[in-house]
C-alpha cells in the first residue's frame, strides 16, 4: 500500500515539459489539427494513438517544428518547452532539434560507419572538445540505446549492415548523442519484428528516466504497455487525454470508447 501512495505522489510531482495551447494546423486549406490543447510531463512517457490520418504524427512533428520542412504546412497557437515559444522568431529550429530529438517509422541510420551516425550530432554541435570526449558520447550513447555490447566490436562498420531492430537502437542512440530534453518517436516499432519490438519497448521504459518520451503508435497495445499517459486522437481533434488506465479502462468520451473496444479506426 505505501508502494502505491509513493507512486502517486511521484506523479502528481511531475512537471510539465511542454505546454500545446490552442494548436492548429493547416496543410494549405485543410485544416489538420483543431485547437489542440496539452501538457507533456518531464520524465514520462506520453502515447498519441488514434486511427490512420487523425493528425496524431502530424501533431508530433509540431513538437521540434520538423512541419517547417513542409512548404505548404502553417502552425498557430502556443508550443512551449520549458515555458519558452519554439515557434519563437528568435529560436534556432536546428537548436530545438538537438533538445527534442526524433525517431521515425523506418530505421534510417546515415550511410556512415555506426561511430559516425552517433558522432554526427555532438560534432556538429559542438558537444565533444576532444577525441576522447567523443568516443566517450559514442559509448555512452549506445548504452543508452541498448545496442553497445552488440556492435562495440565493428563500430567502424556501417549503420546499415545491422538487423532492422538493431538499426531502430542505433537511431534512438542517435538522438540521445546530443543529450535532448524529450524524445519523439513516430510509430519506432512498426517496421520492426515481435522480439525487435520488444527490446525497443523495454528501451522506452528505461529512457524514461532521463527524457520525457512522446509515441505515436498504431498499437493500442503497445500504448497500455509503455505509456503513463494517453491522448487519443480523432479528425484533427484531442479528444481524450490522461492516465493510460483511466484512458483503456474508463474513457470518458464515447468515441475513445469506440476506438479502444474496436469500432471505430
Amino acid at each position: 500500500m505505501n508502494d502505491m501512495r509513493i507512486v502517486e505522489r511521484d506523479v502528481e510531482n511531475k512537471t510539465n515539459k511542454i505546454s500545446a495551447r490552442g494548436c492548429q494546423v493547416y496543410y494549405g486549406d485543410a485544416h489538420a489539427i483543431k485547437d489542440v490543447d496539452v501538457d507533456i510531463e518531464d520524465k514520462t512517457v506520453t502515447a498519441f494513438i488514434g486511427p490512420s490520418g487523425c493528425g496524431k504524427s502530424t501533431f508530433l512533428r509540431c513538437l521540434n517544428r520538423m512541419n517547417d520542412t513542409i512548404d505548404i504546412c502553417r502552425v498557430e497557437g502556443d508550443i512551449l518547452l520549458d515555458g519558452e515559444d519554439i515557434y519563437d522568431a528568435q529560436v534556432d529550429p536546428v537548436q530545438l532539434r538537438a533538445k527534442v530529438g526524433m525517431v521515425f517509422q523506418k530505421p534510417n541510420p546515415f550511410p556512415k560507419s555506426i561511430y559516425d551516425n552517433i558522432a554526427y550530432g555532438p560534432r556538429i554541435h559542438g558537444l565533444a572538445k576532444s577525441k576522447a570526449d567523443l568516443d566517450e558520447i559514442v559509448e555512452k550513447s549506445l548504452r543508452r540505446g541498448a545496442i553497445w555490447d552488440e556492435v562495440k566490436d565493428r563500430l567502424d562498420k556501417p549503420g546499415t549492415g545491422l538487423s532492422g531492430g538493431q538499426q531502430q537502437r542505433l537511431c534512438i542512440a542517435r538522438a540521445v548523442a546530443t543529450e535532448p530534453e524529450v524524445l519523439l518517436m513516430d510509430e519506432p516499432c512498426s517496421a520492426l519484428d515481435p522480439i525487435a519490438t520488444a527490446q525497443v519497448e523495454e528501451l522506452i521504459d528505461e529512457l524514461r528516466e532521463s527524457y520525457s518520451v512522446v509515441i505515436v503508435t498504431h498499437s493500442m497495445q503497445q500504448a497500455a504497455r509503455v505509456s503513463q499517459k494517453t491522448a487519443f486522437f480523432h479528425l484533427g481533434n484531442l479528444v481524450e487525454f490522461g492516465e493510460t488506465g483511466q484512458i483503456f479502462t474508463n474513457p470518458k468520451d464515447p468515441r475513445t470508447e469506440s476506438y479502444i473496444t474496436g469500432r471505430i479506426g
